[in-house]
């Protein structure tokens, strides 16, 4: 067959460790051979992030504004550890803070739902899509240990150098203070993101905090959310048919263990952060996730949720065999194919990016998959296949559907 033709270039992050070494399979395997892919290449791993002193990492989130559609390998952010183990100029940040920054995005992350492996939670059906606000919190937090008695403030002082103070605390010992913040533009970004998504999907959007204890910094995401949805999308959510509704956290996850799924949860950064964990190994791995960061003017950038698989590239450098679950990895990638096309108006690309996740989905269906899969799924026929040969049973199951 000829292959597809691309009108525009993705935006292409190479990453770090297994999933580097995944990445290079996948797009051997099951990309080049049927596509002319056009992308513009960013090595983001960490040696050349520290090379650049993270310039890089800058670049490929600005080029992704400028072509608006982005394919993100896993990435280190390095502790002091690993500053030791790379010899690092610095603890860089994490690659992903700094392109959610840049973006203004918000992180929606996805569970792929596959027969043999049952979500714990008897009554979810459908997956359940976490909207994870990326900017601010405890992430941008300031942090100070207190080493005695005394008294700690929170102080604004307005360009004018008139101040405006809040008592913190009274310590009659030693403790520990935390300042956060957030923007009022970023919470407005972060809500448009959604109901934006939400449109797309043509799914209901919950949105929690905990507004009844946090009656100022929680109670303001409350407000902005409300009016930006009153103002700009009731009428466009009621003609869906679809629903917007704002609970506390605490019932919004009792609300969650009874329902059926199929739905997005938007959450506040760090609430996000840890419910997207809670869902994804509910629903069986962090392996079998999509995360995909979508800014309110429309510019997309998908990944894997997981990490780099450390482990498993300390194995892989020794020359052992590996069995690392690649189907989150690949699915950034048909999410960005997929759409790339729908921006360009291709459609042979379109199709592909769907027959490749069928055929990834077919595979393990098949009774093909790796480790953490085997370990989990519910099929009689489910056995163990390494890194390199489930992608190459993907491959052989894309040529049938193909």
């Amino acid at each position: 067959m000829d292959k597809i033709i691309m009108k525009t270039p993705l935006v292409e992050m190479d990453g770090d460790e297994m999933t580097r070494v995944l990445w290079k399979m996948i797009k051997d395997e099951l990309l080049t051979p049927f596509i002319d892919l056009k992308t513009e290449y960013y090595d983001l791993g960490l040696k050349y992030r520290d090379e650049t002193d993270d310039q890089v990492t800058i670049d490929s989130a600005l080029a992704t504004k400028k072509y608006g559609v982005a394919v993100k390998c896993a990435t280190i952010t390095p502790n002091a550890a690993r500053v030791e183990e790379y010899g690092l100029k610095q603890m860089w940040k994490s690659p992903n803070g700094t392109i959610r920054a840049i973006l203004d995005g918000t992180v929606f992350r996805t569970p792929i739902k596959v027969k043999g492996i049952e979500p714990t939670v008897r009554t979810w059906k459908k997956p359940i899509t976490i909207a994870r606000h990326a900017y601010g919190d405890v992430y941008k937090a300031s942090e100070m240990k207190i080493h005695g008695a005394g008294k700690t403030e929170l102080v604004y002082t307005d360009p004018a150098g008139n101040e405006t103070r809040e008592l913190i605390h009274v310590f009659d010992g030693p403790g520990i203070i935390q300042g956060m913040h957030n923007i009022n533009a970023s919470i407005a970004s972060f809500a448009r993101s959604c109901f934006t998504y939400a449109l797309e999907k043509k799914e209901d959007l919950w949105f929690s905090t905990k507004d009844t204890i946090s009656k100022k910094y929680d109670h303001t995401f409350k407000d902005i959310f409300q009016e930006i949805f009153d103002k700009e999308y009731k009428e466009k959510f009621d003609a869906a048919g679809i629903e917007y509704f704002y609970t506390l956290i605490d019932d919004a996850v009792a609300r969650v263990i009874r329902s059926e799924g199929g739905f997005i949860w938007a959450c506040k950064n760090y609430d996000g952060d840890v419910m997207s964990d809670m869902i994804a190994t509910a629903f069986g791995s962090l392996a079998m996730m999509t995360s995909v960061l979508v800014s309110p003017d429309g510019i997309y950038e998908y990944e894997a949720a997981h990490g780099t698989v450390q482990r498993h590239y300390y194995k892989y450098l020794k020359g052992e065999e590996t069995s690392t679950n690649s189907v989150a990895t690949i699915f950034a990638w048909t999410g960005a194919l997929r759409k790339r096309g729908q921006l360009d108006e291709i459609p042979e690309l379109v199709t592909f990016a769907d027959k490749l996740e069928k055929a990834t989905i077919d595979t393990i269906e098949s009774g093909t998959m790796t480790g953490d899969l085997a370990l989990i799924s519910t099929l009689e026929n489910a056995h163990k296949v390494s890194s390199e040969d489930f992608i190459k049973a993907v491959r052989a199951q894309l040529e049938k559907t193909l």
